[in-house]
């Protein structure tokens, strides 16, 4: 088990496993770290200069989306994730939208199916990841817009 962990190009989700500890998947690794999902999300945030809220301000800014804000982790190499609940539920998982390749409804929810053919089943209806995954998307769109219109 690990205390810190940097997201970095490989990762592709941050999964709560139980109170306090996460699971963190990688194209190739897995990792066990000592904190919560939300937490690792805040910390990378710091991490790569901004805070937790900050980037919920920038997204609202950008995209108009008042709650369940998906965040650039950074700009760069557009790290995007968002989260699958609100960060007040302790089984927040946080999902990086570039990583995914499909997903679809089960029994219990949605199966997750990320570039490396890695899946995990996750508790969250098909509405609300589709919407998420909006939300997301619309994101990396308005991003993008701006570095364009920079060059």
């Amino acid at each position: 088990m690990i205390e810190d962990y940097e997201i970095n190009i490989d990762t592709i989700a941050i999964i709560p496993i139980d109170n306090g500890i996460s699971k963190v998947y990688e194209k190739e690794e897995e990792y066990i770290v000592n904190q919560n999902s939300n937490k690792i999300i805040e910390k990378n945030c710091k991490f790569y200069g901004s805070s937790y809220r900050g980037r919920c301000e920038g997204t609202k800014y950008l995209t108009g989306i008042k709650s369940k804000f998906p965040i650039i982790i950074e700009e760069s190499r557009n790290l995007i994730f968002f989260p699958t609940s609100s960060i007040r539920n302790n089984n927040n998982c946080w999902l990086c939208l570039d990583k995914i390749k499909t997903y679809n409804k089960n029994i219990y929810g949605c199966d997750v199916t990320f570039i490396n053919n890695k899946k995990i089943s996750l508790d969250i209806s098909l509405y609300s990841l589709d919407n998420q995954y909006y939300r997301a998307t619309m994101l990396k769109s308005k991003l993008n817009d701006k570095k364009n219109f920079k060059n």
